[in-house]
């Protein structure tokens, strides 16, 4: 199998009207198969893996309660 690499050049700014006839993903394909091939491409997009998936870093923010 070859090993592909991600062309982050393939895309451009477009209007909602090209976009909308650009979709190909129409109603025909369902909403769990569009959310696995988009976790797909931002998967590799970032270098990381489906199988070994980053962990999140949950001490980098913090949460605080504002006070009136």
């Amino acid at each position: 199998m070859a090993d592909y690499k991600f062309d982050r050049t393939a895309f451009r700014m477009m209007t909602f009207q090209e976009a909308d006839a650009a979709n190909v993903y129409n109603k025909n394909v369902s909403y769990p198969e569009r959310l696995r091939q988009a976790y797909y491409l931002i998967s590799q997009a970032y270098g990381f893996s489906m199988t070994n998936q980053p962990k999140l870093d949950k001490t980098f923010h913090s949460c605080r309660k504002l006070s009136h």
